[in-house]
């Protein structure tokens, strides 16, 4: 694929991923102004994916929104990750139980992927994007992702994910990771505060069943002045969601 085909690719990704975050219908101005694109290229492109069926355009308001074809591309995915979707369920139901931040994230090499968030209703709150990636020694999630693996290979994950962390402040030792990792492996849950987010606090746990043979992990999160006080009333909700998961094992107590 030649070098003007590549960025014209990420364009569509990138316009793809703006109209999540907006949610709403958008003009051709307000997509380049946001992305940076000159109008001219912009113009082309969001008339190709107009052509195509993944755009509609309503010519008396000049915006565009994507069509259910854009929705549709990816429905198949949850069901070949994680079957039926119970998985979905339990996260909405720990979501109504505590108002917080719900993610499941997966190893995408030597990081963690967010692969489905549900936002935090609760009005101080941290966002997190969907797809978004962090070096596994950035989070708590990233420890409990680690915890499947044996520790010759956990430290060949924190040497490469420091080397793809770009601030050397934010690398972390490697004595203190196989800490935290076979921690979080002996208790059955990682649990961290201001990672990735100063005044931030997660805690994390393994789901019992693998999507595509990966490991999966799914946390809570939101500000350490709501987690760290609910914390045990937290890991107990968590495991008594899970446990209802089919393929679930009893979960250790704290």
């Amino acid at each position: 694929m030649s070098a003007p085909s590549v960025k014209s690719a990420v364009r569509v990704l990138e316009i793809l991923a703006l109209f999540e975050r907006e949610r709403s219908p958008q003009t051709l101005k307000s997509i380049c102004d946001a992305l940076g694109y000159p109008q001219s290229s912009g113009t082309v492109l969001l008339k190709n994916l107009a052509t195509l069926g993944y755009l509609s355009y309503d010519r008396a308001q000049r915006r565009y929104f994507p069509t259910l074809k854009v929705a549709s591309l990816g429905d198949w995915i949850s069901h070949a990750l994680f079957g039926q979707g119970d998985v979905f369920e339990l996260m909405r139901d720990l979501h109504s139980a505590t108002g917080e931040a719900v993610s499941i994230a997966l190893q995408n090499d030597v990081h963690m992927q967010y692969i489905r968030v549900i936002q935090s209703i609760h009005p101080l709150r941290f966002h997190t994007e969907e797809g978004s990636m962090r070096p596994l020694t950035q989070s708590a999630t990233g420890w409990m992702l680690m915890t499947s693996f044996q520790d010759r290979e956990v430290e060949r994950l924190v040497r490469r994910a420091n080397i793809a962390t770009p601030r050397t402040d934010e690398r972390q030792p490697l004595e203190l990771m196989l800490q935290r990792v076979r921690e979080a492996r002996a208790q059955g849950y990682a649990y961290a505060e201001h990672i990735p987010i100063a005044g931030g606090a997660t805690i994390c746990m393994l789901l019992p069943a693998t999507a595509l043979g990966r490991t999966a992990a799914i946390g809570i999160g939101g500000p350490i002045d709501r987690i760290r006080p609910h914390k045990a009333h937290l890991l107990a909700l968590m495991r008594a969601e899970i446990s209802r998961y089919p393929g679930s094992v009893p979960a250790r107590a704290a």
